[in-house]
């Protein structure tokens, strides 16, 4: 029987860099993934060829150059299914042999097959070599389940693989039907509905719950439904998908709780994921997952009831991101092997990959409010900095909140192009406790996207200007001469 320090269950983010950090702590190590490529969720059906995918179409279609060009110009006028597939194949060719290269760098061994616990710090790997089935057991010492997700697919939606398909079914090979239908407005609904909407196809989207995105700041949600609604995307909100049925030409049918019904090409239902945990041995090791396959771990450690066994990555729930999915692949190894790391107490950077982009940091404006904190608002517009105009932006914002009384910058929420680069600017300001001064007072690089930071910090400074009166600042707690003192030496040094 082999023996490991680290078994990892799942090659995702969370499992190849949990993987590489024990590795460079000195520890022997073990991947298990059923796949016959390393990558996981993330770079065979999720994360790497959904946003190849969405670059494709972007290119493909011309969709940036239109606010120049027309409504009607295309890169290339017949955008086929194989142009679809070919850039993804050759995305995935190329992060696959980049973790396999980091794998071997590191002295990380893999196993491609399907790993149980067969009972305590013991696994059984079961794989395939031609006709025959061969199971191996090994010993480990700690164990992290990191293997991800798949699709929810309810009974009584009729899969099947032609024109009623789940999100991973859907981008393993990539068709252009002549119109969608996309049942889930999450964030993997929301992507494929408005990527394929940008390649012209008519879209209708289904979604039970009246807001979409409610982790998101309200504002910037709102200009993502009148962008889509400004492009023909259809939206029903706050109705629920009875059943799917087919016309006479095959054509699926979707009928509404209201009684309406949707007729598409076909149609991709995302509404959901569920943890990958089915036979996985779980009651070997006393482990329980929950009905839709997540499991419970201690957030500080990412230790399961067992104290030998990790778990992280889209299995243990929220945020499912694969940058957090990353750092508590990292944190995992650490604890695991006596080097504990300090948890980072800062809300993680959401990215949603919809056309347009957005992406948010730190505190909505509803949060803000829940909090009881005083704060306020400033909006920088794409469409009125140079570089946006350069581009052909014709949307696109960039919103900061400051706590009113520190002006600490507090949240920062962007939709437009290259939103999920621009956040990490102020990713920065807040995780080191900055204010908007710091935007006040320094230099862009001019034209770019970045100065809308500037714009936007000059936007909350003029609102800050309003100030309470000497009683209700009194009573605040707030010293209304040094506030506004400190103001006044900000903006002279933005003059000057």
């Amino acid at each position: 029987m082999s023996s490991y320090d680290f078994v990892v269950l799942g090659a995702g983010p969370a499992g190849r860099r949990a993987a590489i950090q024990a590795a460079k702590l000195g520890h022997s190590v073990l991947v298990v993934d059923d796949r016959s490529k390393v990558g996981g969720v993330s770079v065979h059906t999720g994360t790497i060829p959904s946003k190849t995918l969405r670059e494709t179409a972007l290119n493909l279609s011309g969709w940036r150059e239109r606010a120049f060009y027309g409504q009607g110009y295309r890169t290339k006028d017949n955008i086929e299914s194989g142009d679809l597939n070919q850039r993804i194949a050759k995305t995935f060719e190329y992060e696959v042999s980049v973790l396999e290269h980091q794998f071997a760098r590191n002295g990380v061994q893999t196993a491609n097959g399907r790993g149980a616990f067969v009972g305590p710090n013991k696994i059984a790997i079961e794989s395939i070599c031609g006709d025959a089935r061969m199971t191996e057991v090994v010993d480990a010492k700690k164990v992290l389940i990191s293997v991800g997700t798949k699709p929810f697919r309810p009974d009584h939606i009729p899969f099947n693989s032609t024109n009623v398909l789940d999100s991973d079914t859907f981008i393993l090979q990539p068709r252009m039907p002549r119109s969608l239908t996309v049942v889930g407005a999450g964030v993997i609904g929301l992507e494929y509905a408005t990527i394929f909407s940008a390649l012209d196809i008519p879209v209708t989207l289904i979604e039970p719950r009246e807001r979409l995105l409610d982790f998101m700041d309200a504002e910037i949600v709102e200009h993502l439904v009148h962008s889509m609604r400004e492009r023909g995307i259809t939206l029903r909100l706050g109705c629920t998908l009875t059943h799917v049925h087919f016309s006479e030409s095959g054509n699926p049918i979707c009928q509404l709780g209201d009684g309406r019904l949707i007729g598409s090409e076909m149609v991709l239902f995302a509404a959901g994921r569920k943890g990958a945990t089915g036979g996985l041995g779980l009651d070997k090791v006393g482990l329980e997952a929950d009905d839709r396959g997540r499991l419970v771990v201690d957030r500080a450690t990412f230790q399961t009831s067992n104290p030998d066994i990790y778990a992280a990555g889209d299995v243990i729930g929220f945020p499912s991101l694969a940058s957090t999915s990353m750092e508590q692949g990292r944190a995992v190894a650490c604890h695991a092997f006596g080097n504990p790391i300090e948890a980072d107490d800062q809300k993680p950077p959401y990215g949603v990959y919809a056309v347009p982009e957005l992406s948010s940091v730190g505190l909505t404006e509803e949060d803000a409010r829940k909090a009881g904190i005083a704060y306020e608002c400033g909006i920088a517009r794409f469409r009125e900095t140079s570089r946006g105009h350069i581009m052909g932006l014709e949307s696109g914002i960039l919103k900061l909140i400051c706590d009113r009384a520190t002006r600490k910058l507090i949240g920062v929420h962007v939709i437009g192009e290259g939103a999920s680069e621009l956040v990490h600017i102020g990713q920065a300001v807040i995780n080191l406790g900055g204010t908007i001064d710091y935007f006040v007072e320094n230099s862009f690089n001019y034209p770019t996207l970045a100065e809308g930071y500037k714009v936007a910090a000059l936007d909350l400074w003029n609102r800050l200007q309003v100030q309470p009166s000497s009683e209700d600042a009194e009573t605040e707690g707030v010293a209304p001469e040094e506030t506004e003192e400190d103001a006044g030496q900000a903006v002279r040094r933005a003059a000057a």
